[in-house]
């Protein structure tokens, strides 16, 4: 049996055969495929620096390969013109499936991401919940309009596009995919999905499974490779219809513009850099100690966080204070030790650039009420760091720039009128979230503040049904999660007849 080497943690069977299978290939028409010229990329164990997996690196005549599969498949393997009940009886019997190897899945994501076991199988869930949810809005929703037009008999219909891209990030990739390819699906539509070169391996797990149960080859492919290759051939692809990315918000409008060039409509659900306003009557401890999860969960590798911490001057001090006591009980460990409640960064890579922004925040004038920095885990030498906590200015770069780890800088403001000026002083949009005992007060602030999502009393909620979305630097194209998500996979065909 597989068993890393510097951990005494034992791999289940199922994930050591998985990893041990020799280079790991993309899925394209329901085969594993190699990248055309040899070329493979190594992944790495981000709590242990170890080896991983070998995977292909392929390029674009790869990527041409799997949309011409995906292509295919949408015109001739049925699955767009099935019955919408035939189609929802695949999606729940895979849906069924990845959630009996939830272990198993959950696992791989955990060793390819650096995320908490625990966490991570809640992400396998999660892309459980999400397929279910949009089969059966797919099932149960009437693509059939009838149109009130004097003179005409007139409908609109909706179609399924055809091939559709989605390059989904090292963050939380089942999640993201789950997002991302359900609503799809459910539509009829065929994907191609280039995962993160950090963390392709639960993609290409998830594609064998889908060939596994029998899914119509050519309707789940999978990429793997670099972002500057593969991402890149996928989103300049003629031939997709419809294209997603989630990502930085710098790649994002390369992204954007490849897919201008084609007229393929993209969806973008880029960074973020939110604000939390924690008002004078909340329970300082409660609410530190919320925060201090929200930045910690998945060692704060969240687009989403909450990273500016906005709190009344009259409670300020004793909210830093609490804020650091919770922080300070955070267990940092390997992320399949069942004591740790916070793993490692997905690399060294990004290891430094936490390190950089806490160097350059504090060189640029603010305080460190919490150091943070590179932290030793016995026994493995991943790639860990501290929680960390700035305050001053919110013209310094670490209170502006999205850092990606678990960071926040803190800021006080004297009434409500400032507290939202504050927290809109920023060139992103994704998501804030208003702290109050007052559900007025907390519904005025949550409306005035530009974002795509508002959360009152909580930070990082997803249920599905709401929309998530991001406005400004932090997206556009529409948003995920809703009903909404499932129109954009429809295309609206209008058919006209003359009455008289």
């Amino acid at each position: 049996m597989h068993t890393l080497t510097s951990s005494s943690v034992s791999l289940l069977p199922e994930v050591a055969r998985f990893l041990d299978a020799g280079p790991l290939g993309g899925v394209i028409d329901g085969r594993d495929e190699q990248a055309a010229d040899g070329a493979t990329f190594e992944t790495l164990d981000p709590g242990t620096g170890e080896h991983l997996a070998t995977v292909a690196a392929m390029g674009p005549a790869d990527v041409d390969r799997a949309v011409d599969a995906a292509r295919r498949a949408f015109a001739r393997s049925g699955w767009a013109t099935m019955h919408p009940n035939d189609r929802a009886i695949w999606l729940h019997r895979l849906a069924d499936e990845v959630e009996r190897r939830k272990a198993i899945i959950g696992q791989i994501e955990a060793l390819d991401a650096g995320k908490i076991e625990q966490q991570a199988q809640g992400d396998v869930q999660s892309f459980v919940d999400t397929l279910r949810y949009f089969n059966e809005l797919a099932l149960n929703t009437e693509r059939r309009s009838a149109l009130p037009v004097s003179g005409y008999e007139a409908w609109t219909t909706r179609q399924p596009w055809g091939a559709c891209g989605f390059i989904v990030p090292w963050n939380f990739p089942m999640v993201l995919i789950g997002w991302n390819i359900s609503p799809a699906l459910a539509a009829g539509n065929t994907v191609v999905i280039k995962p993160a070169e950090d963390t392709p391996l639960s993609a290409i797990y998830l594609a064998r499974l889908a060939r596994e149960i029998g899914f119509p080859d050519g309707v789940i492919n999978v990429v793997t490779g670099l972002g500057e290759i593969a991402g890149a051939a996928l989103s300049r692809h003629p031939g997709l219809r419809r294209m997603s990315f989630t990502g930085s918000p710098e790649v994002g409008r390369m992204v954007a513009e490849a897919c201008g060039r084609n007229l393929v409509p993209c969806k973008l659900e880029l960074g973020g850099k939110g604000a939390a306003v924690i008002f004078d009557d909340v329970n300082i401890e409660e609410t530190a100690d919320k925060l201090a999860r929200a930045i910690t969960f998945h060692t704060g590798q969240v687009c989403c966080d909450a990273t500016r911490w906005l709190v009344h001057e009259s409670i300020f001090e004793r909210f830093v204070d609490a804020s650091v006591a919770a922080l300070q009980r955070t267990k940092i460990g390997y992320q399949l030790d069942p004591g740790a409640e916070m793993g490692p960064v997905v690399s060294a890579k990004q290891r430094e650039r936490v390190l950089g922004y806490l160097e350059r925040g504090q060189r640029d004038g603010a305080r460190a009420v919490l150091k943070g920095g590179a932290v030793d885990v016995a026994g493995h030498d991943g790639f860990y760091v501290s929680p960390a906590l700035l305050a001053g200015s919110l013209e310094n770069v670490a209170a502006r720039e999205e850092i990606f780890g678990p960071v926040a800088f803190l800021a006080p403001f004297r009434d409500e009128a400032q507290a939202v000026e504050l927290a809109n002083d920023t060139d992103y949009g994704l998501a804030n979230s208003v702290w109050s005992h007052d559900p007025r007060r907390a519904s005025r602030v949550a409306e005035a503040m530009v974002a795509g999502n508002s959360w009152i009393n909580a930070h990082n909620l997803f249920p599905l049904g709401v929309p998530y979305a991001g406005v400004n630097r932090s997206g556009m194209g529409g948003g995920v999660n809703s009903v909404e998500t499932l129109f954009d996979y429809w295309r609206s065909q209008s058919m006209v007849r003359p009455t008289r």
